[in-house]
């Protein structure tokens, strides 16, 4: 048996001392590698980053060419990694997430600890002083200036201007007895309706400029920044090129006093002597301008569209709509415009304004950007009775998309979330605090006089508009341009979509129809 002496140890220690000490150290350093690794991957976020820069744009990109749309990448990573992912788009990080818990976390804490944080491609488009993109000093300042075109004493003007436009254009394509896409004639007036609004623009020529200017812009919103000629963005930054100088033209002939309205844009104009943080600059202005059209015209204009096509295929809901509308046309003098109050009373349009905008999530997701190393709760269904919380490390930098797509398609926030149901609305009770949902949901429900509920709305549940600082300045434009169109269609027609394909517009950054949803009119008094 090999026996060692306390001197042969010593001996030994001190020939070999160093690669001992290397060897102990090399230990110590990767048991606290592992260490942390292991800590670390109790917080980490799955996902595949790719290759550096690059990362999983083409992926993106691709999907977004499709005829599933866009969210065809998110829905197949979270797939593959679970409801919570992180990607690497455009050179950046993207965290998404798809909690209510976590939309709270970053909507309460917005220019505290994130930001706004769009795409390249979207930021280029709209400009750096749009509302969408600068930061929080000026956010507060623009975002007060621009909301005079939003209350309610404009809004009550805006209805009946609109009103009166769509009743006399859904006239003349019923006249027409022809089949129209419902996406370019709402594309169309919404646009119309919102140049008027903000520029008092009724010249065709110019409208029509314009509009395809806009169109450009909007298509380059996501797409590959790189100004090579023939790509989308390429064009879309000539255009913006183009509608600046187009604006710039309008300012200056209106500084001249050879133009006046009153209007939007007059009214920036006449703040012209106010102190700087009292009014917008040039850039500012038109910045803001190209970003209340676009704004105001494709997510209208798709959700719009997509109301036709859920209520065509849930005949029992447009009865139901009709029948309210005729109700309140019925109490009206003949020919008399839509007042404010009309629409107040429009109880089940209103759901199905909102039902619409749950399920056809024209805003995907919202946007952020981390301002510091900060931490998410998540929480994770493992059955019905039984969830776990885990919280994720966001870093400096990363972007964290709010998934407004997956909290609306979430069973456990809703019943059948993938069918059409305004009458989830009926009677629904809001809580403002998430802490305690699920102990004040159980006592309602077990409650006799709450047994008729159907849902509970759990805050942060439904977010069609965001929430919190940069909540959508045009919320309620949106909703009462969705409600006169809804009434002046079931009022005065039924209609038979003509295409029922479900294919999506390819390079859209919104969910839209490939086919636009074409559809026949036939008057009502016809029948």
């Amino acid at each position: 048996m090999f026996t060692m002496s306390m001197e042969d140890i010593l001996l030994l220690l001190s020939k070999y001392y160093d690669i001992l000490l290397v060897s102990i150290l090399v230990i110590s350093i990767t048991a606290l590698y592992l260490s942390k690794g292991a800590k670390n991957a109790k917080n980490c976020i799955p996902g595949s980053l790719g290759i550096p820069f690059v990362g999983e744009t083409f992926a993106l990109l691709s999907a977004t060419n499709s005829v599933k749309g866009c969210y065809e990448f998110v829905r197949l990573r979270r797939e593959w990694h679970g409801k919570w992912f992180k990607t690497r788009i455009f050179g950046k990080i993207h965290v998404f997430v798809p909690s209510v818990e976590g939309a709270k976390a970053i909507f309460t804490n917005d220019f505290a600890l994130f930001n706004k944080g769009y795409v390249k491609s979207m930021a280029d488009a709209v400009g750096k002083k749009s509302l969408l993109c600068v930061p929080q000093e000026s956010h507060k300042r623009i975002r007060h200036l621009l909301s005079d075109p939003f209350s309610m004493n404009s809004l009550s003007k805006f209805v009946q201007r609109f009103d009166k436009m769509l009743y006399e254009r859904l006239k003349k394509v019923q006249r027409e007895g022809k089949s129209f896409t419902v996406l370019d004639f709402n594309m169309k007036i919404t646009f119309d309706a919102m140049c008027d609004m903000l520029m008092s623009i009724k010249d065709s020529s110019l409208l029509e400029q314009i509009e395809k200017d806009c169109t450009a812009i909007s298509d380059a919103m996501l797409s590959f920044p790189v100004m090579i000629p023939g790509t989308r963005y390429f064009k879309g930054i000539k255009a913006r090129g183009r509608l600046m100088e187009t604006f710039k033209g309008m300012i200056t002939a209106r500084r001249n006093g050879k133009e006046y309205y009153e209007d939007f844009l007059q009214s920036m104009l006449e703040k012209d002597s106010c102190p700087a943080n009292q009014k917008l600059d040039d850039e500012e202005i038109m910045d803001n301008l190209l970003t209340l059209i676009i704004a105001g015209q494709t997510t209208t204009a798709a959700a719009m569209m997509w109301s036709v096509k859920f209520l065509d295929e849930h005949r029992g809901a447009q009865n139901r709509l009709r029948e309210e509308q005729l109700s309140i046309l019925r109490s009206k003098p003949n020919g008399a415009l839509l007042t404010m109050d009309d629409l107040n009373s429009m109880s089940y349009a209103s759901k199905v304004v909102k039902e619409t905008l749950r399920m056809s999530n024209v805003l995907l997701w919202f946007p952020r950007v981390a301002l510091n190393d900060c931490s998410i709760e998540g929480k994770f269904i493992l059955s019905t009775l039984l969830h776990m919380w885990k919280s994720f490390e966001i870093k400096k930098g990363w972007h964290a998309n709010i998934d407004a797509t997956c909290i609306h398609y979430d069973p456990t926030l809703y019943k059948d979330p993938m069918q059409f149901n305004p009458s989830r609305f009926d009677v629904l009770i809001k809580f403002y605090c998430l802490e305690n949902f699920e102990m004040l949901s159980t006592l309602l429900f077990n409650h006799a006089y709450f047994s008729h509920i159907q849902e509970i709305q759990k805050p942060y549940s439904y977010i069609p508009f965001g929430s919190g600082h940069r909540t959508c300045l045009g919320i309620n434009m949106a909703k009462v341009t969705m409600l006169v169109f809804l009434h002046r269609l079931t009022t005065g027609y039924k209609w038979t979509v003509d295409d029922p394909d479900r294919s999506l517009e390819r390079k859209a950054h919104i969910p839209r129809l490939r086919s636009g949803c074409p559809i026949t009119l036939t008057a009502l008094q016809d029948e």
